[in-house]
Order: structure tokens, then sequence, then C-alpha cells
């Protein structure tokens, strides 16, 4: 199994009747919080340029959104699968220069432009 999936089981297992019951008592919306000061760390290891802190930053992060994912699948609102195609689609759709058959894009400018776009279109 690759990291990822072990990643989520162990997020499964602190959930479940042998893990955390600090764990198991979360909600998503106990989740506001935590995002928060985890993004704000992570910006500020950017500044700084201090990149070991920040993968360990963008890791807290990452292990908010696979929690939530969990929440989320035991109360059969999502599952973590779905958060991955929902992304990896909406990044093909908002990429229609690459992934489609639109004209290819020359500068950074034009392709926010349709990122832009694409996006208010999806509101």
């Amino acid at each position: 199994m690759d990291s990822f999936g072990q990643l989520v089981e162990l997020i499964e297992f602190m959930r479940g009747p042998k893990g955390c019951p600090w764990d198991r008592q979360q909600k998503i919306s106990d989740f506001k919080r935590y995002l928060a000061e985890e993004s704000e760390e992570a910006i500020s290891a950017i500044e700084a340029q201090d990149y070991e802190n920040l993968k360990e930053e963008i890791g807290d992060l990452l292990w908010h959104v696979v929690f939530i994912s969990q929440i989320g699948k035991e109360r059969g609102l999502f599952t973590i699968e779905d958060v991955i195609m929902g992304l990896k689609d909406k990044i093909i759709r908002r990429h229609p220069h690459v992934f489609g058959d639109s004209p290819r894009l020359e500068s950074a400018k034009e392709v926010e432009a349709i990122w832009e776009s694409i996006k208010a279109k999806e509101r």
C-alpha cells in the first residue's frame, strides 16, 4: 500500500473503537480553527523560506483534509476519493488550453484570465 493509503488507514483507525477518544469526537465544523491555524503556519514557512517547516505544515493540512474526508465518509457525505476526483475533474475543466480543444496559451496572465472566467461560470 502506498503512503497515502497508509495515511487514510491511520485516520480510519484513529476514529475507530481502538483509536483515540479525542479523534472520535471531532466533527467537520471543529476543523475550521485547525485549517486556519495550519494555513497561517504554512504561509509563514513559505515567507521564511523554511522548507523543512513547510513540509511539516503542509503535512498537517493534508492530515486535516483526509481527517475531514473520513468524517464525511462516516456520515455518508463524501469520501477522500470523491474529493480527489472532484479536484482532478476541476483542474482538467479549468485547463481547456491543456486538456481540451482550446488554443494553447502562451502566458501565465492568459491562463489566469481563462481560469477566473471558468471559475466565475461555475459559480
